[in-house]
């Protein structure tokens, strides 16, 4: 009977001992688990996996995943200036008024209004077009996109448009230094026409970006917003 006592007290003694053992094992395992689990979600941040985008042509690319209101800075500073180049760019095959309706939409209607009106010389671009003129737009620099809120941006471009006509080879270079306002949209906005022409095709191209430019100022102006 003294034997099976001594027995029955080891066991009561024993069984909390292990309680207390295992709940300390639990802890320690989910204390590994959470430490894991934060692990793997920083991880994936740095690696988030690639989307696979699927283009008209076939071909496929793949592309880092951002939110609506983000952008790149290379994808702000090509698409301003393929839109300025675009838009400064004319032709005897392709009118300056033609290339300012095809590229429109890539601006805002405000934009659009100042940019015919004030933003370059209407006087200087009719004088030469009358005369067959051509205009190339050459960029000299764009400085890296400034944050200004969310989903807009601004950078300042500093280039020169070159006009040439049948009496005038050498050209007149009209300096265009301008603070560009930029925002992101939620859908294209630049569409093809049935039998587009290479501009319609080039502007729809820079609309994929999809942003648009909503102000243009002198690169001086202090209340450029």
């Amino acid at each position: 009977m003294q034997l099976l006592k001594q027995e029955n007290k080891k066991k009561s003694s024993i069984l909390p001992l292990f309680a207390v053992g295992t709940f300390g094992l639990n802890i320690f395992a989910l204390l590994i688990l959470m430490f894991h689990g934060s692990m793997l979600q920083q991880l994936s941040k740095q690696l988030t996996p690639q989307s696979l985008v699927q283009l008209a042509d076939g071909s496929a690319i793949t592309a880092d995943p951002r939110q609506n209101l983000e952008r790149y800075p290379d994808t702000i500073r090509r698409f301003v200036g393929e839109t300025m180049t675009l838009m400064l760019t004319w032709s005897q095959q392709q009118s300056p008024e033609t290339i300012w309706e095809i590229s429109s939409e890539l601006l805002t209607n405000e934009v659009k209004q100042k940019f015919q009106s004030e933003i370059i010389n209407p006087n200087t671009v009719n004088q030469f077009a009358n005369r067959g003129a051509e205009s190339v737009f050459i960029i000299q620099r764009i400085s890296q996109p400034v944050k200004i809120a969310n989903g807009k941006w601004k950078v300042e471009l500093q280039g020169n448009q070159l006009i040439f006509n049948n009496s005038d080879r050498l050209g007149k270079a009209i300096a265009f230094n301008k603070q560009i306002l930029i925002q992101a949209i939620d859908n294209q906005k630049a569409t093809l026409p049935d039998l587009p022409l290479s501009w319609h095709i080039a502007a729809y191209r820079i609309g994929e970006a999809r942003l648009e430019i909503y102000n243009i100022c002198d690169i001086k102006d202090k209340n450029c917003s």
